[in-house]
């Protein structure tokens, strides 16, 4: 499951489909002038419709909508169960000699916040290493370091260092000692993850509830914003979260 992920990840981005077009019409350039047209055009065409944010926002902003932070005290809840994501590859994190957070860092902050509010929760990180080549640092073992810098005792926090997608995130977290799946959670991971991930986790027997952070969209977007680079990537992580579901709920790991 872990490799077709990352094969799904690379046939969902939208300037890949642009260069495999250029590659086509290259080809046919000389064999077939008409054909090279029709593909050059087409890749331009995706190229230009990309960078439109309101489109792929309204896809994203469809799984942003699905849950919300329940409101209310938390204090009913034994812990939080948190999904890695947000932390940057080891080769930039040891090079550097600090934990480098990406664009989903709210899913390390936000947490922490929780705590120092509600001191009776517990924290359990679940990720394993994200990249294909295996460099011997886990993002649990780069948590660790984070939360360690902010105050966060080992006491508080169960470290899942063997998980690589999110069902592993589900199953391998429950079989971790002293986990009982049976007790509420709270579950926190990107928004426009969650949908994905609670049905997973639900399926997989736990008792969770969303507290989605990490949101890319607002209640709207301006028809005129525009930026390839940011368009690509909601293109890209819109299609995988939609292709991502339909294999789970095919292969029975994530419910409707």
């Amino acid at each position: 499951m872990f490799y077709a992920s990352k094969l799904l990840s690379a046939l969902t981005q939208p300037l890949a489909w642009v260069l495999l077009l250029l590659l086509v019409a290259l080809f046919m350039f000389r064999r077939r002038p008409v054909g090279a047209r029709r593909a050059l055009t087409a890749a331009l065409t995706v190229l230009l419709v990309v960078g439109w944010l309101p489109l792929p926002n309204v896809l994203l902003r469809q799984f942003e909508n699905r849950t919300q932070v329940p409101g209310g005290s938390l204090q009913p809840y034994a812990g939080i169960v948190l999904l890695g994501g947000a932390i940057e590859p080891p080769h930039l994190t040891e090079g550097r000699g600090q934990i480098s957070l990406n664009e989903a860092a709210e899913r390390m902050t936000v947490p922490v916040a929780l705590m120092r509010q509600y001191p009776h929760l517990e924290l359990l990180f679940t990720g394993g290493e994200s990249g294909l080549l295996v460099e011997g640092t886990s993002a649990a073992t780069s948590a660790q370091r984070f939360f360690r810098s902010l105050g966060v005792g080992d006491q508080r926090v169960i470290y899942e260092s063997a998980a690589r997608t999110t069902y592993e995130n589900a199953v391998l977290s429950a079989a971790m000692p002293g986990v009982d799946k049976a007790r509420p959670w709270l579950l926190v991971t990107s928004a426009w993850h969650m949908p994905r991930a609670l049905a997973t986790f639900r399926a997989a027997g736990w008792n969770v509830t969303p507290y989605p952070v990490d949101y890319l969209t607002g209640t709207r977007t301006r028809w005129s914003e525009y930026s390839l680079a940011t368009g690509a990537r909601r293109w890209q992580i819109a299609l995988h979260e939609y292709f991502g579901w339909l294999a789970y709920w095919v292969a029975g790991r994530a419910g409707p």
